[in-house]
């Protein structure tokens, strides 16, 4: 009986991305090292965001208030918007301190090859909310891949005829490499977006 119940939660572990087998199983003992009121606080964790977490119907990020906090925050600046792929994305660029506007999310990143076309993200309700709000910046922050550069020139074609400054992150060398090691694309986009010293 007792190694039925492991091997569940092993199987249930290995749902998680990145999560073989090994790593299932390492979690599945050490979960039953812990004290239960801390498995039960990592259970209820998984329960309550299944349960209560739902899109900001503005940024589309994910919240369990409508709006979310960084929508409803009156010390940010409204005038800018960062656009992300994922919500994930936010709390990396949140993690700089760098950046006091509000967000977007598309939920995602033109793949046509996929099936995933605009009407399939949330490039209308940005185009919405610069043509209602206000907007005076809208920074571009999609990944540096193919799909996140097709993205963002879609994105500046839909935004063209409003009086929008559009912007879009710096690619470049990352802080303490060397210049040799770094590929021809990386090199390429560090010389178009050098800046004067």
């Amino acid at each position: 009986m007792t190694q039925g119940i492991i091997e569940n939660l092993i199987t249930q572990l290995t749902k998680l991305p990145g999560i073989g087998r090994k790593s299932a199983q390492r979690l599945a003992f050490f979960i039953l090292t812990m004290s239960s009121e801390d498995a039960r606080g990592i259970a209820a964790a998984i329960s309550d965001v299944k349960e209560k977490a739902r899109f900001c119907s503005i940024c589309f990020n994910i919240t369990d208030t409508d709006p979310c906090s960084l929508c409803s925050d009156s010390s940010r600046d409204g005038g800018r918007i960062c656009v992300v792929e994922e919500p994930s994305n936010i709390l990396a660029i949140e993690r700089t301190g760098s950046f006091d506007g509000k967000y977007h999310v598309l939920l995602g990143a033109l793949a046509p090859l996929d099936g995933i076309t605009p009407d399939r993200l949330k490039i209308q309700e940005l185009v919405d909310r610069v043509r209602a709000d206000g907007i005076q910046e809208v920074i571009l922050a999609t990944n540096p891949n193919t799909k996140g550069e097709m993205t963002a020139r879609y994105i500046t074609g839909q935004l063209k005829p409003f009086n929008v400054r559009i912007t879009r992150l710096a690619y470049g060398l990352p802080i303490g490499s060397d210049i040799e090691f770094a590929d021809e694309v990386t090199l390429a986009k560090s010389l178009e977006g050098r800046r004067e010293m």
